[in-house]
């Protein structure tokens, strides 16, 4: 099993990286310090935004996922996606990074939807 780092002290890291990059992030909703687990939205600030949930792959490596499908979708179906997520689990934290470009982030790698994957 790998070490896992506490997500309040993952989420300010990827804040951090965006405020490097000189992209707005932010804490929508702060879930447990511990280990509630992430959800990132990216705001692409034209009404469409991508949500991005944690998920493994068959070996256990972590990957991200874009739940909202391959495609972005309008920010009121990505801010409803979120909701019926902290409905089921209310320990989950949402961080929403606004950026023209679609960039995450993220530094695992992410499925794009249709089984692709990217770095």
């Amino acid at each position: 099993m790998e070490p896992r780092l506490k997500s309040g002290i993952w989420v300010r890291a990827l804040i951090r990286r965006c405020a490097v990059e000189a992209v707005p992030a932010l804490v929508v909703r702060k879930g447990d310090e511990t280990a509630g687990g992430v959800f990132v939205k990216v705001n692409r600030l034209d009404g469409l935004a991508d949500v991005f949930s944690p998920s493994r792959k068959g070996d256990g490596t972590k990957v991200w996922m874009r739940a909202t499908g391959e495609a972005p979708v309008s920010e009121a179906d990505a801010d409803a996606y979120v909701e019926r997520q902290a409905k089921y689990d209310p320990d989950i934290w949402v961080i929403e990074i606004e950026d023209r470009d679609g960039r995450h982030f993220l530094g695992e790698e992410v499925d794009l939807g249709g089984g692709g994957l990217m770095p």
